[in-house]
């Protein structure tokens, strides 16, 4: 084959794979077929390395370690207080106020908020939902409001700090960003998103006590003292080594480290509540993306835009953009396809 015609089959297949990957991750399956974004993105990336388009060694290379690192590490946190039993103490303890549905729907914002920013809201969200249902449900509460309340809630809550979702672990690995810098600008926004969160949803719906006797709540689910006092301790931990020059990914890992060394949880459970599923999301995105990177399609899809004085490097640009981008294809999706294709916004948007 020329190698003329070998580029351009290259590109367009790099190209015909990027676009369709990015499609299923707006669509979040593929018609007619039992697969999900994680899937759609795998199998894209192994049509790529089976073509040749993409080496082995360059998929490696456009992975972005530092982040993966980081968020396993923090999956690892989240595990301890899971077998712990706190999630569903916690969530045991906000249902006790459904005599007071108002009562009811503030604390659970306000709970869901705080242990976002803390352990991403992917987690937050996976842990809660099942045991607040639930306990909502046996009030004889319509659990709708609830849990779209804690939806939102997880998602404000989690925008307050660099390690509260996966979009914000990856922009702030990016910028090189400072944990407790951004915590300064993103608390009052946050807050405030909190606070729209249980405007929109009490306006929206009549939260009013279950005309019938709710049926009698069932005791506290036990919870292992010695695993919770082992996980705040962790936090504690990671909280001081966040103010040391040592990166956060090791400072998390270190974390990590200490939380599998246990007696009594075994490493494989620990090690077995992180969701791979995302990780390998990750992975496959970014050599996805690095393919299409390697057409020179994005450079020259740049100079068109900077020729214009479109380039996202201003909020009035960069604002739409990732509005749409976020709701159409996904957060995650999003941010590693701005990182990828834009990477010079280490000034800021202006």
């Amino acid at each position: 084959m020329p190698a003329i015609d070998r580029v351009t089959r290259m590109i367009t297949l790099s190209v015909a794979v990027f676009v369709l990957a990015y499609l299923g991750m707006a669509l979040g399956r593929v018609p007619g077929l039992a697969i999900d974004r994680t899937g759609v993105a795998l199998l894209g990336l192994i049509i790529l390395l089976a073509s040749g388009d993409l080496s082995l060694e360059e998929a490696g290379a456009a992975v972005d370690m530092p982040t993966i690192a980081l968020l396993f590490a923090l999956m690892i946190l989240s595990a301890q207080f899971e077998q712990s039993g706190f999630y569903g103490w916690i969530a045991h303890r906000i249902v006790q106020a459904a005599r007071s549905p108002k009562r009811l729907l503030a604390a659970l914002i306000a709970a869901t908020g705080m242990l976002a920013a803390i352990f991403t809201n992917d987690v937050v969200v996976f842990a809660l939902t099942p045991v607040v249902a639930a306990g909502i449900a046996s009030q004889r509460l319509d659990p709708r409001p609830y849990l779209i309340g804690l939806a939102g809630a997880a998602n404000a809550g989690s925008a307050a700090t660099l390690i509260g979702n996966p979009q914000n672990i990856l922009i702030g690995q990016a910028g090189g960003l400072d944990f407790w810098t951004y915590l300064g600008f993103a608390l009052p926004p946050t807050l405030a998103a909190l606070a729209m969160t249980y405007i929109a949803v009490a306006f929206t719906w009549r939260l009013r006590p279950a005309v019938d006797a709710a049926i009698p709540g069932t005791e506290a689910p036990a919870i292992d003292r010695f695993q919770l006092a082992k996980g705040l301790a962790a936090i504690v931990m990671l909280v001081a080594l966040f103010l040391t020059p040592l990166p956060r990914e090791l400072s998390a890992l270190a974390v990590a480290g200490l939380l599998l060394m246990s007696r009594r949880l075994s490493s494989r459970t620990m090690i077995g509540s992180v969701d791979w599923q995302l990780l390998l999301l990750f992975a496959c995105l970014f050599g996805i993306t690095a393919a299409f990177v390697k057409t020179g399609l994005s450079q020259d899809g740049l100079d068109w835009l900077a020729a214009r004085g479109l380039l996202p490097d201003r909020l009035s640009v960069l604002t739409p953009l990732t509005l749409a981008a976020s709701n159409s294809i996904g957060n995650v999706p999003a941010v590693i396809l701005l990182i990828k294709l834009v990477p010079d916004l280490s000034n800021g948007a202006q």
